[in-house]
């Protein structure tokens, strides 16, 4: 028996099955805005498509081409955050910012993945040295948490997954693997051999230390958070988060966390790394890794390292996934049930 073609996105009945979904997000949508307008943040917009996308290792962008007005061109490549345009933004005084942005990340589609989706970052500057240790990414969170609490229902169910967001809990990576996967990670270190070892895992044939990372942490650590309350997994090997600031106290870790509601990963945070020294090592070692594994692409992003030598101010900032929390929020349980015109494959 033949199978009737699915129906297109524009379709009347298809867009009825979402919009329930999306009118969820409409009203989500104006309640952060009006959460940051009371916190007197100001909603900025940054260019789409720029020189550099990031340099994350793993990063796969689209690329695009410019002719300017005198027949010259150059390549463009679109963004995959607002991250280092806003952060120029801070370096020029605007801050504290927020911004909705469309953003695009190639090879990606998935239940919870679209190639081209919503990010809300928003940046806030932050207490200096002379602080109290830690007082800037307690502050992210505290915000962060108060985000939930003010545009979501005080219980939330999605993906089969119910959630209560009258609190919330607090973990180190070193906390999770130590809990879920029986390693001490940071007293093993980048040893691939060893963390293998610990963990009761085969290594597999060229498997780095920062591969048996990953697939620890998906495997045992992503499936056990964001349940029951939301879960906060703070203080990164420094190794992986590469622009975020070296915890003062344990310079083996970084003032990164991520944020887990109904089980989905929905946000990542960083308090910000400032140094333009150490910025440009990251970089190169992270762009070498990249070409490696993926060829040449786009050039260093000098002028971001401009702005960060000419004085970025210390600072928090936090990525969270729009979409997904649209999916949170409307109990969707597709990330194409929340886009208006998602791709065929996502629907």
């Amino acid at each position: 028996m033949a199978h009737s073609a699915p129906r297109p996105t524009w379709h009347p009945e298809s867009l009825a099955g979402r919009l329930p979904f999306l009118r969820r997000r409409a009203v989500l949508t104006r309640a952060v805005r009006a959460f940051f307008e009371a916190r007197f943040y100001l909603e900025v917009e940054t260019p789409y498509a720029v020189p550099a996308p990031g340099e994350e290792v793993h990063l796969r962008a689209f690329a695009t081409r410019r002719t300017h007005h005198d027949g010259t061109s150059e390549n463009l490549w679109l963004h995959t955050s607002p991250e280092f345009a806003m952060k120029r933004l801070l370096v020029a005084g605007a801050g504290p910012i927020f911004q909705f942005a469309r953003v695009w990340r190639n090879h990606e589609g998935s239940a919870l993945h679209a190639p081209e989706f919503t990010m809300l970052e928003w940046y806030h500057p932050s207490p200096g040295s002379g602080a109290r240790h830690g007082m800037a990414m307690d502050a992210l969170i505290a915000e962060t948490n108060d985000l939930l609490r003010s545009t979501l229902p005080a219980v939330v169910r999605c993906r089969g997954i119910t959630t209560d967001l009258s609190r919330f809990e607090r973990l180190t990576v070193a906390e999770a693997f130590f809990q879920h996967a029986g390693v001490d990670l940071l007293a093993i270190g980048e040893d691939a051999a060893a963390l293998a070892a610990a963990a009761g895992a085969r290594l597999r044939k060229g498997e780095t230390w920062e591969d048996l990372f990953f697939r620890l942490l998906l495997e045992r650590i992503e499936p056990a958070l964001g349940h029951h309350h939301p879960t906060f997994l703070t203080h990164w090997p420094a190794a992986q988060a590469g622009l975020a600031r070296r915890d003062p106290a344990d310079p083996r870790v970084a003032e990164r966390f991520e944020l887990f509601v109904c089980g989905i990963e929905l946000a990542n945070a960083f308090v910000e790394l400032t140094d333009p020294v150490e910025q440009r090592a990251r970089f190169l070692a992270d762009r070498a890794r990249r070409n490696v594994l993926y060829g040449p692409d786009w050039p260093l992003d000098e002028d971001f390292l401009a702005a960060l030598k000419h004085g970025m101010p210390p600072a928090a900032g936090i990525a969270l996934g729009f979409d997904r929390l649209a999916m949170i929020a409307s109990g969707a349980d597709r990330i194409g049930q929340v886009l208006w015109l998602p791709p065929a494959d996502l629907t």
